[in-house]
């Protein structure tokens, strides 16, 4: 397992909880898998020379605690399976006492950039050490988009929300969707099923579906074909 140490600052807190929302979790696992590549010489510029991405596809995380402020932590994260296109990634973080704070799932498709299409993973694992899965209850990472939603006002892409790849990055629509949270729901678990790609000065329609435990808010287009479905769970 690739592992780094940080400690939770105060810019990465809510103000009704003071406590770290998924969107920041997810930045932190998006952040350990970067460092990991990076570190093993196959990070961006390896994948630009190969003419080769990563695309991120679906979460599925797990809050076991509250993450707070001033809060020492490990982040990890490992593969555990390739097959055909794709790539399955765990992903970790823990306190000081070792206790586990959250964990998740992940599945990305290996791409060729110039063509746009799916390409099989090579036979070495893309030059990974696999490690056993983490034992975590999987759902299924195809969102079931609910009834009667209801819609909410539209709103632009802007150049904070766009990565290197010139595309709406993965953790930006998680913040977009915590937006339409209520301040007392308890997010303890949260799936996010990716479906196109955003781009700078496209608008995003949101559309929510709410419950009791559950929060819907599919960010779609003017078409209601949705770039990203995020389902944020409390039970």
């Amino acid at each position: 397992m690739y592992t780094f140490n940080s400690r939770v600052r105060y810019t990465e807190i809510n103000h009704y909880k003071n406590t770290m929302d998924p969107s920041t979790i997810i930045d932190y696992f998006q952040d350990c898998s970067t460092f990991q590549s990076e570190d093993m010489n196959l990070g961006l510029s390896f994948l630009e020379s190969k003419k080769r991405l990563w695309f991120l596809t679906s979460w599925q995380l797990q809050i076991k605690e509250p993450v707070r402020l001033g809060t020492n932590i490990t982040i990890g994260t490992w593969p555990y399976k390739f097959k055909d296109f794709y790539g399955y990634r765990n992903f970790i973080m823990k306190n000081q006492d070792d206790k586990v704070l959250a964990v998740a799932d992940s599945i990305w498709v290996h791409m060729d950039s110039e063509k746009n299409r799916p390409v099989k993973v090579p036979e070495d694992n893309a030059g990974y050490e696999l490690e056993p899965p983490y034992p975590m209850e999987h759902m299924d990472r195809k969102i079931k988009i609910p009834k009667n939603l209801s819609p909410h006002p539209p709103f632009p892409v802007i150049k904070s929300n766009i990565d290197s790849y010139n595309h709406v990055n993965n953790g930006q629509y998680i913040k977009m969707a915590e937006e339409f949270l209520p301040d007392d729901f308890m997010v303890t678990g949260m799936r996010v099923e990716y479906k196109n790609q955003a781009f700078l000065g496209d608008t995003i329609y949101p559309q929510i579906y709410a419950d009791d435990k559950i929060y819907c808010v599919v960010l779609g287009n003017s078409e209601g074909k949705p770039y990203a479905i995020v389902e944020f769970i409390n039970r």
